[in-house]
Parts: structure tokens; C-alpha cells; sequence
């Protein structure tokens, strides 16, 4: 095996090492932050009425809430680390089958903001160099002030009065693109300004100008040349963009009504349901930290010179 393979695993096993040290991280912080909101899914049943001194004793002993946290700690690990996510305290049902029931509404939202940021964040810079004196130009610039700007939750509230109850266009609970439109904006601006800029770059590179000595036509090297060797910026920021659509995608469903996991996650929390919130962070965490491993793994394979980053 040569140097260069031994540095590229080295690399690859320190990426690898530094994740999972952030995911233990993200399960020791999520425990023990969770426990600190005052109440649980007990003394709730307690103020709601639906529970006796008594029961509310025998319910706190029965789901583990009267031992201590370390204790209640090692036990959920040893729990988590077995591959069971335990029971929800509330609805007293396997959080596994929770989560299988509203992850596909998540994904789904993720996709197609996922789907609508690519095609218009590679399109719009690719047509601005296509046509750099056109109004295309200012929509890359327009679309990236928007994703600055504009918080994605805000906009969404911002649209459900105006649509929903103002113009009565889209229900107010319910609605799938008008979230999925707002997400993939967001992502539009955060790609197409850093794909536009990467092209402008590549198109002053010496084999771009001996590419026009040869007389291709400005097209042909703009889309068989310029555009491919831009694409790398989308495997370097990949982990980023994927941890913000679905992110996004959890509070939109919020927003829209959407049955999904941040329905859950908002659920969970106003029940006091520790075991359904710890779930839905940790799976979280879990997908944005597998994101960014891949997209650094997959940069190392293709570029050398981050192997010693």
C-alpha cells in the first residue's frame, strides 16, 4: 500500500473518529438538556386532572422518572445502543414505529425542496454565464439576497396570512409545495451565488482560453467545460445544503400543518415526552452529521490536497 493511500485512510479515519466523538456529544448533550425543562409527561397528567397523587407516583416508577438522571442515562444508552429508541411516555407506543410513520412526510417535503434548489441553483448561474449581460445575472443576485435575508420560518408564516387566510388560495394545513417552494429559494441562493462565482473563476483559466483559441463556440464551453469543473462546489458544500433542507423541512411542517416530524417533535415537547424529543434530536444529529462525513469523504476522494486537512 503507498503513502499516499495510507494518508488518504488516515484522513478518512480521523473524519470518522472526529464524527462520532460529536455524535456521543449530541446523545450526552440531548439527555441531560431535555431534563432540565422544568415538568414531565407525568406532572402533566397531573395538572390536566386525568391522574391521582398515587397514580402519578406508580406512572413516574413505572416509566424510570424517579431514579436519577445517571442512572435513567445508562440505562437509555444501553438501550439506544441495542438499536431500540425505547417508548413514547405519552402515546405508549414502540418511537421506532413513531418515527417511520411521519419520516416519509419529512423526506418527501426534503426531496422536493431538495429537487427544486438544485435544478434552479445550478440553472440560474449556468444561464448567467450563458448570457452574462441578461437578467439572469441579477436573479442569481436576487435569489441569494432572499436566502440571506429571509428567515425560512418567517416567510412561511408570512405565507400562510397572505395566501391562506388573506387570499384563501391554499389551505391553511396541509399544503405541500407552497413549503417546498420556500425551502428550495433558500437553497437556490445559497448554491447558485457560490456556482456563479466558481464559473466566473474557471472561465479566466488557461484551458478555458485555449479552449476559445481553438474556436469553440462560447456555449459548448460554458456547458462541456466550464460547467462540469464548477460542479465540485456542490459535492464541497453537499453536506450543508442536505442539513438544511431537512432541518428547514421540520419547521415548515410546523408552520403548514404537515404531518410529519416536526409535527411530532412540537407534540413531544408540549407532552413532556422525553423519549420521542431525545429520539427525533439524536436522528437529527444522526443525519446531518452522516451528511457532512460523506461530503468530506467523497471531497478526499476526488481532491487530494484535502488529505492532510
Amino acid at each position: 500500500m503507498n503513502r499516499h493511500r495510507l494518508r488518504l485512510f488516515a484522513s478518512i479515519g480521523a473524519d470518522i473518529a472526529r464524527s462520532f466523538a460529536i455524535a456521543v456529544g449530541i446523545v450526552v448533550f440531548t439527555f441531560f438538556v431535555i431534563r432540565m425543562i422544568p415538568g414531565d409527561v407525568v406532572d402533566l397528567k397531573g395538572i390536566e386532572g386525568s391522574l391521582t397523587y398515587s397514580q402519578q407516583t406508580a406512572m413516574r416508577a413505572e416509566l424510570g422518572l424517579n431514579k436519577d438522571w445517571m442512572t435513567q442515562f445508562f440505562e437509555w444508552v444501553s438501550m439506544l445502543a441495542s438499536g431500540n429508541l425505547g417508548v413514547s411516555s405519552r402515546y405508549n407506543m414502540p418511537i421506532s414505529g413513531l418515527l417511520a410513520t411521519v419520516l416519509p412526510s419529512t423526506l418527501k417535503l426534503g426531496a422536493a425542496a431538495l429537487a427544486i434548489g438544485t435544478t434552479l441553483g445550478i440553472g440560474l448561474p449556468t444561464l448567467a454565464r450563458l448570457y452574462p449581460r441578461s437578467i439572469f445575472v441579477g436573479l442569481v443576485e436576487a435569489v441569494t439576497i432572499w436566502s440571506i435575508t429571509m428567515p425560512t420560518f418567517s416567510i412561511g408564516i408570512g405565507c400562510v396570512i397572505v395566501f391562506a387566510v388573506w387570499l384563501h388560495w391554499i389551505p391553511a394545513i396541509g399544503n405541500f409545495i407552497v413549503p417546498a417552494i420556500i425551502l428550495g429559494l433558500d437553497m437556490t441562493g445559497t448554491l447558485s451565488k457560490l456556482l456563479h462565482e466558481d464559473m466566473k473563476d474557471i472561465e479566466s483559466a488557461e484551458f478555458i482560453r485555449m479552449a476559445r483559441a481553438k474556436g469553440l463556440s462560447h456555449t459548448r464551453i460554458i456547458l462541456r467545460h466550464v460547467l462540469p469543473n464548477a460542479l465540485t462546489v456542490i459535492v464541497a458544500i453537499g453536506g450543508l445544503l442536505l442539513a438544511g433542507v431537512f432541518t428547514g423541512a421540520i419547521t415548515m411542517e410546523v408552520v403548514f400543518g404537515l404531518p410529519g416530524l416536526g409535527t411530532l417533535a412540537l407534540q413531544a415537547i408540549q407532552g413532556r415526552d422525553y423519549p420521542v424529543v431525545q429520539a427525533v434530536i439524536i436522528w437529527l444529529g444522526f443525519a446531518v452529521i452522516t451528511a457532512n462525513l460523506a461530503t468530506d469523504i467523497v471531497q478526499k476522494l476526488i481532491d487530494p490536497r484535502l488529505r492532510n486537512a
